[in-house]
């Protein structure tokens, strides 16, 4: 018997095994109604793909939108039930390191282990978030997992939905040189990180947006000319900034940061730190020496304030309602499948009056999409 042939063979006893755990988890459902169980299968529609890391702010998420919940934080039931109940996806979260891609034994049960974790937990597909470098020799074999691991969650849960998150451009960024045509043939759809674009900054080592549009689009246009269609991309956007302390800041608002390397390129955006929207906004009102500020060129909002404890002038980069109607427009007007944001937790969900209309002006700005 070939090699081929035993993995086929085990691929289908493992797909039958997951079936009839499927039929057995039904009598184990958490909700309070059994069908909130049952994996959606409607249609493909417009897709609102929203991250989730954690904790309870999902009940403030506008589900009159979302589409699907990747639940990359601890395992809610309640969260599972909620997102079944308004005709949401939840998705687990997919890793494997480099290393473990080369080996066929180790992909192949760890794609029997998701199929069935996503059936234990009444689940309805996967995400796989495989960020590390990989070059061009090694690309074939992300995408034959992406390939099997879709095959095998198509046949255990009807409707289910496997997806791949991939850099923000195909050119190799952060050496990631992956198969992104082979990619998006080989699973339902490609989640394009359009953020954390200075990753790697070979040109002067200044702060500058997060998702700069003119990159952004730049990044969109490349997966589209490998002959990638529309349907296959979804627009991800952050819902958070960047904090960089400045070495040197002139007076038109040029900030010199520190150089730190990052693979191969000698400044990222590591000298800065990740802040979530909600925080920002707060930082805007109360620490704010400039007010918003706006950059034509990246479409995107800025400020700047002076730390009490050291004294040194910092350079906040962020997005807002304003900058991302700019890039919800954009994927509606080349028609792709959808949109999403790292995170949706990174809103102020508190309840305040002014944050409330803050959350509030976040989630509508989609509209701009649908």
């Amino acid at each position: 018997m070939t090699s081929q042939w035993m993995d086929g063979f085990w691929l289908k006893v493992n797909i039958l095994l997951s079936l009839l755990s499927l039929i057995v988890c039904l009598s184990n459902c958490p909700c309070s109604e059994s069908s909130f169980c049952n994996p959606i299968v409607s249609p493909p529609r417009k897709e609102i793909f929203v991250f989730q890391l954690g904790g309870t702010d999902w009940k403030s998420y506008d589900w009159s939108v979302v589409t699907t919940v990747a639940m990359f934080g601890k395992y809610d039931p309640q969260l599972m039930c909620y997102a079944h109940s308004k005709g949401a996806r939840v998705v687990l979260k997919g890793y494997l390191s480099a290393t473990q891609l080369k080996n066929k034994t180790i992909t192949q049960q760890w794609i029997s282990q998701q199929v069935q974790l996503a059936v234990d937990q009444f689940m309805d597909g996967i995400n796989i978030d495989i960020e590390g470098p990989l070059d061009k020799s090694e690309a074939p074999l992300l995408t034959q997992l992406v390939a099997d691991t879709t095959k095998a969650f198509h046949q255990a849960i009807p409707g289910s939905q496997v997806t791949t998150d991939v850099a923000w451009s195909p050119d190799c960024i952060d050496k990631r040189c992956y198969d992104y045509k082979g990619l998006a043939e080989s699973c339902d759809f490609l989640f394009l990180m359009s953020y954390d674009e200075q990753s790697q900054i070979y040109g002067d080592c200044i702060a500058m947006a997060n998702s700069p549009y003119n990159k952004t689009v730049s990044g969109v246009e490349k997966f589209l000319k490998l002959g990638i269609s529309t349907d296959k991309l979804v627009l991800g956007v952050p819902w958070y900034g960047y904090d960089y302390p400045c070495i040197h800041l002139t007076e038109d608002h040029v900030c010199s940061i520190e150089k730190v390397p990052f693979r191969g390129a000698p400044c990222s955006d590591a000298a800065g730190k990740q802040i979530a929207y909600g925080a920002i906004r707060k930082m805007l009102s109360v620490n704010s020496t400039t007010g918003r500020l706006w950059n034509s060129t990246y479409a995107a909002p800025y400020f700047q304030y002076r730390s009490t404890s050291t004294g040194v002038t910092h350079q906040m980069w962020y997005d807002d309602p304003q900058s991302l109607k700019y890039r919800y427009n954009y994927a509606s007007n080349v028609n792709l499948r959808g949109v999403g944001m790292w995170h949706g937790d990174c809103l102020d969900y508190s309840g305040d009056s002014t944050a409330e209309q803050q959350t509030k002006d976040m989630w509508d700005a989609i509209a701009s999409f649908l």
